[in-house]
């Protein structure tokens, strides 16, 4: 065993779930080495990079890496006028910049970083192999290494439902302070938005893989309608995509060997499946795991299950609302074509949305 490195906690993945789950730890006296296959925290962006209000309390400093401020939301269905629903506040982030800012504060806490490594396997007595050949044996292992988590799927807890999204960013012409939302039944299982950001938008949609091949012709087209519309700028500045889990809450906890396994954010399944919203689930969750993972170091037997009720009390609802939304949805895709009527039961901005 001495060329294992014996620590408290292993935290795989430094976005806003990993980096959040390592400061918790680290801030509570746990070993914590902390690593993210990228290169650099927070890029490439995969991300709208909208975030609620209320995780201002979560992260204080959100406002060093507010972008701009929005006060509502506007959907649009098919051709129907726009529906507005005020009091949507949040604010536009540059999420490069808050994704460094969660790592910086763990580096603070007492976490150790490393960037450009990643998780190869785990042993089935628990130690972690990572790409560069080393050895680590943890405590408490934390998965918040994405949708496709390499720690899930050594425990086999892995989202068995993706969605998948295409974005560019366009100069803005017209200032706005609402998230635009487009729904059509020609984007099954999803929907396609315009996210102000001060000078620049975020233009995207996301939707079901199997429809994947229809989403680059979709969100050309809606590009542009908009530039014809005066609303933005022909230029595209930059291309972005990504995965997001639509199955909504996995099992969090598991063990291999003497180790704990914790997963948080995309990892654990807790972004919506309708609105593909993550981030302050991540951040919330990833507190939770190194909370929890802090106390199992310090002897705290009923931690895990405590982390697992915590977070059930705190997403399971929500997220099984959205699941049942968006199941009945897509079976209506599968069988024809939704109307207005349908797509509005399957979207948060609706009452319909909200009813038994």
């Amino acid at each position: 065993m001495s060329d294992v490195r014996i620590i408290d906690v292993l935290v795989v993945g430094l976005g806003p779930a990993g980096a959040s789950a390592a400061a918790a730890a680290a801030s509570r006296g746990a070993r914590v080495v902390a690593i993210d296959r990228k290169r650099v925290a927070g890029h490439p962006v995969q991300c709208a990079e909208f975030v609620p209000a209320l995780i201002g309390q979560q992260v204080p400093a959100l406002d060093q890496h507010r972008q701009q401020r929005i006060r509502a939301m506007t959907t649009f269905v098919e051709d129907e006028p726009p529906h507005l629903r005020e009091q949507f506040s949040g604010v536009m982030i540059d999420r490069q910049a808050f994704d460094a800012a969660l790592v910086a504060r763990a580096e603070q806490a007492g976490a150790e970083i490393w960037f450009g490594l990643s998780l190869r396997e785990i042993d089935a007595d628990g130690t972690a192999q990572l790409s560069d050949g080393s050895r680590i044996a943890a405590a408490v292992i934390v998965g918040a290494d994405g949708p496709r988590s390499a720690v899930g799927a050594a425990v086999g807890i892995e989202n068995q439902v993706l969605a998948e999204t295409r974005q560019m960013t366009v100069p803005l012409l017209m200032s706005f302070e609402e998230t635009d939302i487009f729904l059509s039944h020609k984007l099954p299982g999803g929907y396609a938005w315009l996210f102000p950001k001060g000078e620049v938008a975020n233009l995207g949609l996301g939707g079901d893989p199997r429809w994947r091949s229809h989403f680059k012709p979709l969100l050309d087209d809606l590009h542009t309608q908009l530039v014809a519309q005066g609303r933005v700028g022909s230029d595209v500045l930059g291309h972005t995509g990504g995965a997001i889990p639509s199955g909504g809450m996995l099992e969090p906890v598991a063990s291999v060997g003497t180790a704990h396994v914790l997963l948080a954010g995309d990892a654990a399944g807790l972004t919506n499946p309708i609105t593909g919203a993550g981030i302050m689930s991540a951040v919330i969750s990833g507190e939770m795991a190194g909370e929890a993972a802090a106390a199992l170091v310090a002897g705290d037997a009923d931690a895990a299950a405590s982390y697992r009720d915590d977070l059930a009390d705190m997403f399971e609802a929500s997220l099984a609302r959205a699941v049942a939304r968006r199941e009945a949805l897509m079976r209506l895709h599968d069988v024809g074509q939704p109307g207005p009527d349908d797509l509005r039961r399957a979207w948060i901005a609706f009452p319909e949305y909200w009813a038994a």
